[in-house]
C-alpha cells in the first residue's frame, strides 16, 4: 500500500453531482462523452495509471479533446445521480458498476448510456486502443476483443508457447460441473503466446510460496485464448478455447476466471496483477467468502481491519 494519498491531475473535472448534467456540460464543449474514473487512496495501480497512462502527453491530449474525466472515490459517501436518475453514494455507484479493482473506468456517451467499462490497470498501448475503440464508435459494431484482433491477428500469438507449470491439468479439458458438484474450486487461466504480462504473472506472483499453496488447493487449467482447443465448459457445453473466450468477452491476457463447485463464475482477474492482489483473490475464493460477501473489496477491507485489531 502506498504511504501517500494520491492527487488527481488538475484537469480532471469534479462532478456537478448529477452525471446527466456533467454530460450536458461535456456536450456543450464539443466532447464525445464523459469518463468516470473509479479509484481509491493509497492504490499502487491508480498511481501507475495516473503517472504512466494519463501522464503520457498523447494520452492526456486525446482524453482532454474528447472527454471530461470525473473522479469517484470507491469508498466515498458523497451522493451522485447516475444517468438512470437514481441517486447513489460514490461507494454504491462503484458497486453498481462492479469496479472491484481500481483503477476502473466507465465511458458514457452523450445520451447518458454507459457504453464501455475497463476494470483494473491496462498498459498504455492497450489503453490507447480502448480510447480509440470508444471514441471512434467501434463498440457499436464489434467487441473490444474483435477490435484488438484486427490490429493483432491471432496467429501472432501462436508463435511462442505458454508458460508450463506443474499445477496445470493436462488435456482433455472436461470442466463440466453441471451434473455433479466438484470438490475444488476451478481457476481457468486464459493466456497466449508471446505475452509479456503472462510472463510477469508466472515469474512473479505465481512463484510466491503462499500463492502456490492456494493454487494447489484448486483445479487449474491453462488455455490459449486464440486456439481451437476442445473444451467442455463448467456448465457442460462443448466448445473451443477461442470460442469460449469470445463468449466470455475476454480481450486481455492473462485473464483468470474462478468458478465455484457448481460451475458458477465467482470472480475474474482481467488486468495486470501483482502478488498482493492475486493472493487476496485466491484467499477470497478458497475461504468461500463469496458465499457471504459478494463485494470482494468490502471483504478485503474487513480482513485488513480485523488484522489491525489483532496486532
Amino acid at each position: 500500500m502506498l504511504e501517500q494519498e494520491l492527487v488527481y491531475p488538475d484537469w480532471f473535472k469534479l462532478s456537478l453531482g448529477d452525471l446527466n448534467e456533467d454530460i450536458k456540460e461535456a456536450a456543450d464543449t464539443g466532447k464525445t462523452g464523459i469518463m468516470v474514473y473509479f479509484g481509491q487512496k493509497r492504490c499502487a495501480y491508480c498511481e501507475q495509471f495516473l503517472k504512466v497512462n494519463i501522464g503520457a502527453p498523447d494520452i492526456e491530449h486525446y482524453i482532454r479533446e474528447h472527454y471530461d474525466i470525473i473522479p469517484i472515490d470507491i469508498w466515498g459517501i458523497e451522493d451522485i445521480i447516475d444517468t438512470n436518475g437514481e441517486t447513489y453514494t460514490e461507494r454504491d455507484l462503484s458497486i453498481r458498476y462492479k469496479t472491484n479493482f481500481t483503477p476502473s473506468l466507465v465511458f458514457y456517451d452523450l445520451d447518458g448510456k454507459p457504453v464501455f467499462r475497463l476494470r483494473g490497470y491496462y498498459p498504455p498501448y492497450k489503453f490507447r486502443a480502448a480510447l480509440q475503440y470508444v471514441t471512434e464508435g467501434f463498440y457499436k459494431e464489434e467487441s473490444f476483443k474483435q477490435y484488438l484482433e484486427r490490429a493483432e491477428p491471432g496467429t501472432f500469438f501462436m508463435l511462442a508457447g505458454l508458460n508450463e507449470r506443474e499445477f496445470f491439468s493436462e488435456p482433455p479439458y472436461n470442466l463440466d460441473r453441471s451434473k455433479q458438484p466438484a470438490t475444488k474450486h476451478l481457476a481457468v487461466f486464459f493466456e497466449q503466446g508471446d505475452c509479456h504480462a503472462c510472463d510477469l504473472l508466472h515469474s512473479g506472483p505465481l512463484n510466491e510460496e503462499e500463492a502456490l499453496v492456494e493454487i494447489n488447493n484448486m483445479e487449474t487449467v491453462q488455455l490459449n485464448m486464440w486456439l481451437d482447443t476442445a473444451v467442455i465448459t463448467p456448465d457442460g457445453r462443448e466448445t473451443t478455447a477461442r470460442e469460449w473466450a469470445k463468449e466470455l468477452n475476454l480481450f486481455y491476457s492473462p485473464t483468470i476466471i474462478f468458478f465455484d463447485y457448481n460451475g458458477k463464475e465467482i470472480i475474474r482477474i482481467d488486468s495486470v496483477v501483482q502478488y498482493y492482489r492475486l493472493w487476496g483473490v485466491l484467499d477470497y475464493v478458497n475461504k468461500k467468502a463469496y458465499l457471504t460477501e459478494s463485494d470482494y473489496q468490502g471483504w478485503r477491507l474487513k480482513q485488513r481491519e480485523t488484522s489491525s485489531i489483532n496486532q
